[in-house]
């Protein structure tokens, strides 16, 4: 079964698809649904997401939308670290991730209570970022991007999305492991809309397998992207609920097991009667 291995040593299992809820505690997050406007708001909407039944909680105190500008690491701390404190003490039991590039940030927020370090370059943008993983013990979300933020839609070039990705992966998780990351606790992300036009979007969500055979739990980050708004001609991201769900069973069907999205009443119960459906539980 396939599992992530937590900072105190417990496995967490995989059984079906869970969702990971999204608190973006930015003012310029590309979805507006998503943006927090300070500590109080983003506790709010937490407890939202946790009634909705979200299991782990995506927190970032920057947007990575194309083309956006980053902010200081003092900020993104000061952003996030309270919001982190907060949601720990009242619920414990949530799976806590910070969304953050920055080893700083990282070490910050894991001092904080974080359980886990959702990386958007897959340890490429910081030298530093796979030691304060190694030695907190916590688990890494392992991205791919094609770039950094406010450049990464401007020159895209593949000759072959799906390897070069997989390539990708296969290279950050040897490098990973040589800084005493344990693979035991890496979760892949194909970086989906990350400089990445629509067609490799959808190759590589088409090929979900090819990269179960890395042998490491996969999430998808697809919720409300703007691939989604090109195939459906919906311009606004508040008009991509629909197409994100459709995505999110596609993925369930794949064997993905983690599902980051902004609205997880609406991706979780798709999934749930999806699975009884197809007599998964």
């Amino acid at each position: 079964m396939e599992h992530l291995l937590l900072k105190n040593g417990e496995r967490y299992e995989f059984r079906r698809m869970e969702m990971m809820g999204i608190i973006n505690v930015t003012p310029d997050s590309f979805y507006e649904g998503s943006r927090t406007a300070g500590t109080q708001a983003a506790c709010d909407r937490a407890e939202q997401l946790i009634k909705e039944g979200a299991l782990f909680l995506d927190i970032g105190g920057e947007s990575t939308r194309p083309g956006a500008k980053p902010v200081s690491v003092e900020e993104e701390i000061r952003r996030i670290c309270p919001v982190i404190t907060l949601i720990k003490e009242k619920h414990p039991d949530i799976l806590l991730s910070a969304d953050t590039y920055h080893a700083d940030t990282a070490r910050a927020a894991i001092e904080a209570g974080v359980d886990l370090i959702n990386d958007i370059s897959g340890l490429t943008f910081d030298p530093d970022m796979a030691d304060v993983i190694a030695e907190a013990g916590v688990p890494l979300i392992l991205m791919h991007t094609g770039g950094r933020p406010e450049d990464m839609q401007e020159n895209i070039r593949y000759t072959d999305a799906v390897e070069e990705v997989y390539c990708f992966f296969e290279k950050q998780m040897r490098f990973a492991e040589q800084k005493g990351i344990l693979r035991e606790r890496i979760m892949l992300d194909v970086g989906i809309g990350f400089g990445k036009t629509c067609e490799q979007n959808l190759a590589l969500l088409k090929h979900t397998k090819r990269f179960q055979t890395l042998g490491r739990p996969l999430l998808l980050a697809a919720s409300r992207k703007s691939f989604i708004g090109q195939v459906l001609s919906e311009n606004d991201p508040g008009d991509r609920l629909y197409g994100t769900i459709a995505v999110t069973l596609h993925a369930a069907s794949q064997g993905i097991r983690l599902a980051r999205v902004h609205d997880v009443r609406a991706n979780l119960e798709a999934v749930r009667m999806y699975e009884a459906l197809n007599c998964i539980t």
